[in-house]
């Protein structure tokens, strides 16, 4: 490595956590290569409307999309301050011919508003290829554990029992409201299309000399050339900065899913009751040679919190906006959108991995159950010694005073629970430590939990994985919404 990039910052972003598809959507020749694209629409619709541009025109376009002289383009932005200009001189450098109507009746925002808009397409779709992966993986696991009766926990306190496949179901349902949502948005996603330096089409209503058909014509026609189905009906010089927020909100919201995920994880691992993989020569600690830390499921909340802090960033530059526009949004939105989805497709990536070598210890989770199970029971235990012909409320009592006197012992001397036995030794009952088994069977306290587990893979989790199963490659996604 040379030396001299050592003394660079990196953005781990880039060098660490997202993939290289998602790094692409948002890199410089992807960037530069769709403006090229765009350029080569206008042209080739204004051609098609009937303005004096020709096929050889188009073609020398045609052919110069990815040849992009960077260096050149660094230079002419050096002498002109504006980048767009930079790239419209470095376009005709290479296309002599096409020079003089590349950017034809166009402004700044035909480029850069619209590449931003194919870029959140084409992000998002990546994350619901990225999401349909890790959904599959938590259906997996839910449907094997939907009957592996566990804790539940309300306040990090134990409740009633659950079972691990029906607590995955919580996560999948969450992600299922995001992936939604993302479905929802882009089967919406308007382009801002051909409007102008204010959004009047004045540019083009001259060009057509004053022919208002062929300019709305123009705009569909471009449109469609870039892959979209819908246009923003009117703008400014630019799209409103609400569709910027609106895109992240869905990462936020996905951020605060996978969050919430994650954090579940970290305290199961402290349970010991599931880990997250765990490599056989990775370190967990450089002190402490025992230990095991959730250290992705940590990483993957981190990432989160990134996204959910930068979600902020886009709703204040659409609240000041001015006007047709201001500029002030150009350098927040050059961080804010790219590192959210770059941080989301890291997320994602991460909590796959989780998903795909959860460890579960079936025998620790049985620990825990039976050090509770016998207080979660009482009420049952009350009703049959009732059956035995006990008095109601006299039970409750006895049961009551057993079960605080069983609970200091836990508590203040860390002793095993001894409820069953005190209660097996109160005549006052009438039960034997059987019968008082017998009343334990977990399956009994887990309610619809297994049923609900396969009824939500099979009504809402099979459908979504169905309808999205032509993914192919990761971003490879042709809507059906």
């Amino acid at each position: 490595m040379c030396q001299d990039s050592l003394k660079e910052y990196k953005n781990p972003l880039l060098e660490r956590y997202a993939s290289s598809e998602m790094s692409y959507i948002f890199s410089p020749i992807n960037k530069f290569s769709t403006w090229r694209k765009l350029w080569l629409a206008l042209a080739e619709s204004e051609k098609e409307l009937g303005l004096a541009i020709s096929e050889e025109q188009i073609e020398e376009m045609r052919a110069h999309i990815y040849d992009i002289d960077f260096d050149l383009a660094r230079s002419y932005e050096a002498k002109t301050r504006h980048d767009v200009m930079a790239h419209v001189y470095t376009f005709g450098t290479c296309c002599p011919k096409a020079k003089p109507i590349i950017h034809l009746g166009a402004t700044s925002a035909f480029v850069g508003d619209n590449t931003d808009l194919i870029q959140i397409r084409d992000g998002l779709k990546l994350i619901l290829s990225r999401m349909r992966g890790l959904v599959s993986k938590l259906k997996d696991f839910a449907i094997q554990h939907a009957d592996l009766a566990t804790l539940g926990f309300t306040h990090f306190q134990p409740a009633q029992l659950t079972t691990v496949g029906k607590r995955t179901c919580l996560w999948l349902y969450d992600l299922l409201l995001d992936f939604e949502a993302i479905e929802q948005f882009l089967s919406i996603l308007p382009f801002r299309g051909v409007k102008g330096t204010t959004g009047t089409q004045a540019s083009f209503l001259s060009l057509f000399e004053g022919d208002h058909e062929k300019v709305k014509k123009l705009d569909i026609m471009v449109s469609e050339k870039m892959g979209f189905k819908r246009i923003i009906p009117v703008t400014g010089q630019t799209y409103t900065r609400k569709l910027d927020y609106q895109a992240a909100s869905l990462l936020c919201n996905l951020a605060q899913s996978l969050h919430k995920m994650a954090n579940d994880i970290r305290l199961l691992q402290h349970l010991k009751e599931i880990e997250e993989p765990f490599e056989k020569s990775q370190i967990g600690s450089s002190a402490m040679a025992y230990k095991r830390n959730p250290m992705r499921s940590e990483r993957l909340t981190s990432l989160c919190r990134y996204i959910i802090s930068s979600s902020q960033s886009p709703a204040m530059t659409a609240a000041e906006q001015w006007f047709e526009r201001t500029l002030d949004d150009s350098a927040n939105k050059r961080l804010s959108i790219p590192e959210m989805f770059l941080a989301a497709d890291a997320s994602l990536l991460i909590a796959e991995n989780i998903s795909d070598g959860l460890v579960v210890y079936p025998n620790v989770i049985q620990k825990h159950i039976n050090e509770e199970l016998p207080f979660m029971a009482t009420e049952s235990i009350i009703m049959a010694g009732v059956k035995k012909g006990g008095d109601r409320q006299e039970l409750h009592e006895h049961i009551r005073s057993h079960s605080m006197e069983s609970a200091r012992l836990v508590k203040m001397e860390g002793k095993p629970n001894d409820l069953l036995d005190r209660i097996a030794s109160d005549p006052l009952f009438g039960l034997s430590k059987s019968d008082l088994q017998n009343l334990l069977n977990v399956s009994d306290f887990v309610g619809r939990a297994p049923c609900q587990v396969r009824e939500f893979i099979a009504e809402y989790i099979d459908p979504l994985l169905d309808r999205s199963a032509a993914f192919g490659k990761a971003g490879n996604y042709e809507l059906t919404v």
